[in-house]
Parts: C-alpha cells; sequence; structure tokens
C-alpha cells in the first residue's frame, strides 16, 4: 500500500471513529513513519513495507479508541525539548511553556527551584537546561518519577526527582523559586473533558478536591517555610481561578499578579514572599 492510500484510510476510519480534523490523520502517519508532516503528501508514492503498514495499522486502532497520539508514538515535545510520555503522566501542553517562559525571567544560575507535581519533567528539565539553575523536582507518583528522571537523562540535565507529597520530603530546605502546575480540575470539570484526557491521562495529575483548589492552598500555605527571603511562587492555574488564588496569596505574599495565557485566560499566577 502507498502512504496516500494508507493516509485516505487512516482520514475514513477516524472520520468513523468521530474524529474529523484532517490534520489528526496526517500527524498519525508522520509521527508513525517519522517522517514531518509536509512529508506524507509529498512521498505519497512511496510503499509502505509491510512493518510500516502493520503499525500504522495498530496505531490507527488506538487513535479510533481516543488514546492521545503522543502516547501512541510515546513522546512530546516541549520548549523545543522531546519528552517521553506514557499513561502515568499528563502530556505536556503549549500553556505550560508559557508558564515555563515567565518563570525564567526569575531565575538564573544560582538559583534553586523546587518544582511541586512534576510529572513527566517538563517544567524542570527545561529550567534546567535553560538556566543550569539547581532544580529539584517532586511528585507522589513513583510511576511519573520514573518517566521523568529518563527525561532528565535524554536531555543531559541533572535534576534532583524526590517522592514526595507536595512538601513531606523536604525537611528543611529552602529555595528561591517554587513552581508548580498541580492538579487543579474539580471533579464536576473532569465529567466534561473529552475522552482523549479522561480515559486515558492520569486522573491523579488532573482532579483536586475542594474545587481544585486543594493543592494550591497546601503549597500556599506552607510555602514560606521553603522559601527563601524574597522568594517568589509560580503557578499555572484554570481559565477560572484567578480571583480564588489572589486571595489565597494575600496572606504571606505581596507583587501578586495573575497573567493571561495566548488565549486570553488566566492561566498564571505570581507572587513574591513578604
Amino acid at each position: 500500500m502507498k502512504i496516500k492510500q494508507m493516509l485516505e484510510k487512516v482520514q475514513s476510519e477516524l472520520a468513523g471513529a468521530g474524529i474529523t480534523e484532517s490534520a489528526e490523520a496526517e500527524w498519525l502517519v508522520a509521527l508513525t513513519l517519522k517522517i514531518r508532516r509536509s512529508e506524507v503528501y509529498s512521498l505519497g508514492e512511496n510503499e509502505l513495507t509491510s512493518q510500516e503498514q502493520e503499525k500504522l495499522e495498530a496505531n490507527l486502532e488506538k487513535r479510533k479508541k481516543h488514546v492521545p497520539l503522543a502516547y501512541i508514538v510515546g513522546d512530546a515535545e516541549f520548549y523545543g525539548l522531546n519528552f517521553i510520555v506514557n499513561e502515568n503522566v499528563l502530556i505536556p501542553r503549549p500553556e505550560t511553556e508559557e508558564v515555563v517562559e515567565f518563570a525564567l525571567k526569575h531565575i538564573n544560575e544560582t538559583s534553586k527551584i523546587l518544582d511541586i507535581g512534576t510529572g513527566s519533567g517538563a517544567i524542570a528539565v527545561t529550567i534546567a537546561k535553560q538556566t543550569n539553575a539547581q532544580v529539584t523536582a517532586v511528585d507522589i507518583s513513583e510511576k511519573a518519577l520514573k518517566v521523568a528522571r529518563q527525561n532528565a537523562k535524554n536531555n543531559d540535565v541533572d535534576v534532583e526527582f524526590l517522592q514526595s507529597d507536595v512538601f513531606s520530603a523536604l525537611e528543611t530546605r529552602k529555595f528561591d523559586v517554587i513552581i508548580s502546575n498541580p492538579p487543579y480540575i474539580s471533579e464536576s470539570e473532569y465529567q466534561t473533558l473529552m475522552p482523549e484526557v479522561k480515559d486515558h491521562e492520569p486522573k491523579l495529575a488532573l482532579v483536586a478536591e475542594d474545587d481544585g483548589l486543594k493543592i494550591y492552598k497546601q503549597v500556599i500555605n506552607d510555602a514560606p517555610k521553603y522559601l527563601e527571603k524574597d522568594g517568589v511562587i509560580v503557578f499555572e492555574i484554570g481559565y477560572n481561578q484567578g480571583e480564588q488564588i489572589k486571595k489565597l496569596l494575600e496572606k504571606d505574599f505581596e507583587e501578586i499578579k495573575v497573567i493571561k495565557d495566548l488565549q486570553g485566560n488566566d492561566r498564571i499566577a505570581f507572587a513574591r514572599l513578604k
């Protein structure tokens, strides 16, 4: 079978599964064959080997079940770096790149950074790669940490990874910057998510009690004990959580800001320790 024939088959079968955007089929073919998306058409007359066709058909079956593309191919790009991903970690989002971009303005090579809820390690590894800062990353999930450690190794950075429920494993250590993209979706919101997210990404990394605010409250309550003087905190937040996060920060923090992402939604919360 030629590539263009396989593309038509993929488009047709995905449409039958309710996945109608043409880019989906193009990406599935490109990522499976390890070619650029533009080459799906320029190489369209090329014959697939039996192994390539078999792999494409297997990946098509997964995608028809709404398994995300990144999980099917096993990796995702974030901030120009490549990250292994599987169903133990969230797939890094473009909005989180904006959070990292903002945080980097407050980091230099002497900074001590703590990433809470590191997941794939995307934030921690990217900051270490960009700044050579001293980065510690924690997660409650040992399965997630296994992925994060491999991502640090693959991207040739030195990050300290610890299994920890927020600050539980950190004793009396202090940091200049605490950054976190915690679970922030409420249980009711979770029920409305698309199947790619709800049925495949780890619920532990998505949902928090107290209408999605539980982890923010934990971090904000204890952060003053773990921040250096003038230390700062940077959160990724849900689109409707800006005002609530601001109020939580007012007791111990100043210079409180909520910044919108490129889509115009509240996305980043920043504050400095009083």
